[in-house]
């Protein structure tokens, strides 16, 4: 399993002896499932790859159906079922009501269904009502650990060839639609610093030849942007945000966000979406801020034009929200919950 946040995860399952075997696809999740039987564990993550790869929407129920069959089928075997709700929706969504019906399903059939953000079941209510008595919340975890980070912010900022005159911003992560990349941009147009310095963006994440073509268009004159148009390597991640005065998240969607995670480990300040549930989630973080979502261009540069915080706030505020939410911590509360649905 290559993903991150997956590996964190189960990192006391695995040191507990459970067995994990990782799948991405409709077809082999199908498979897998036929062959557990009682005591067993059936966790699903991301639904996106069940119904919306579908041909159209005659094709997308029938993948629904199937999962219901053969999950309802492995429950009568003694199978235990977990679901994990990472999004409010799939981002690239093309069958709404086949994926409601899925939600509902999985709903239906979980023993377990995992929340990280504590408004989840409010903010999913629209779609599918999540069952009081089988929701277990627990927190995404950070990174500590994962990354290397012995790259000193001298040595990350001269790399990019940045000196004490730029302000660089990052953004870091797949170069998708629902990111906001072009809200940003726009922003960037508009931020006067406060002390004189040139704003930077710094930019890499997988991207498609649509959206790197979007991103050339949209780009603005004069300013300077350091691209990589690919997935940054785990050893290569810790330079990025070295080398960064604050990161930036302009989503026009989102329930959990790793990227913020990760901004927390790597001692980096962020500015995130001012979304209700993400201020009462983290408001009280002095290394959050937050953009207006009715007029997100003009507040990102607002806030682009006098964030200075990487200069003043000590390290411990970020280590107070890491070591709490520590990989093997939230991995020991995840391994007690496959302990007691066995």
């Amino acid at each position: 399993m290559g993903n991150p946040y997956l590996n964190l995860m189960n990192l006391a399952s695995r040191a507990a002896g459970y067995q994990l075997i990782a799948r991405s696809a409709y077809e082999s999740l199908l498979t897998s499932v036929a062959t557990l039987d009682k005591g067993d564990v059936v966790h699903i993550h991301w639904t996106s790859p069940i119904a919306q790869p579908a041909r159209n929407a005659r094709a997308a129920r029938r993948r629904v159906d199937a999962v219901e069959e053969v999950l309802t089928d492995a429950r009568r075997r003694g199978v235990r079922i977990v679901w994990t709700v990472h999004n409010r929706l799939p981002h690239e969504l093309e069958y709404f009501q086949t994926e409601q019906r899925l939600y509902e399903v999985l709903a239906e059939v979980s023993d377990v269904i995992h929340v990280m953000a504590p408004a989840t079941a409010e903010l999913v209510s629209d779609v599918v009502a999540l069952p009081a008595e089988k929701i277990v919340q627990i927190p995404h975890p950070s990174y500590l650990g994962v990354y290397d980070s012995l790259v000193s912010r001298e040595e990350a900022r001269a790399s990019f060839g940045l000196t004490d005159d730029d302000f660089a911003v990052l953004f870091l992560g797949q170069i998708r639609p629902y990111k906001g990349i072009d809200l940003l941009l726009e922003s960037f147009a508009k931020i006067r610093r406060d002390d004189g310095r040139r704003p930077v963006l710094l930019l890499a994440g997988a991207a498609s030849p649509e959206a790197i073509a979007q991103f050339d268009e949209l780009r603005p004159e004069g300013i300077r942007s350091i691209t990589s148009f690919e997935a940054v390597p785990d050893s290569d991640v810790a330079r990025w945000y070295g080398a960064a005065d604050v990161a930036v998240m302009p989503y026009r969607a989102i329930l959990n966000s790793g990227s913020l995670h990760l901004s927390a480990t790597m001692k980096v300040p962020a500015i995130v979406p001012g979304l209700p549930h993400l201020r009462e989630q983290f408001g009280m973080e002095p290394w959050v801020s937050f953009f207006d979502v009715d007029s997100p261009a003009d507040s990102l540069a607002d806030l682009l034009s006098g964030d200075d915080r990487r200069s003043v706030l000590d390290e411990a505020v970020y280590d107070r929200f890491t070591d709490p939410i520590s990989p093997w911590n939230v991995s020991l509360a995840y391994r007690d919950v496959l302990r007691r649905l066995a």
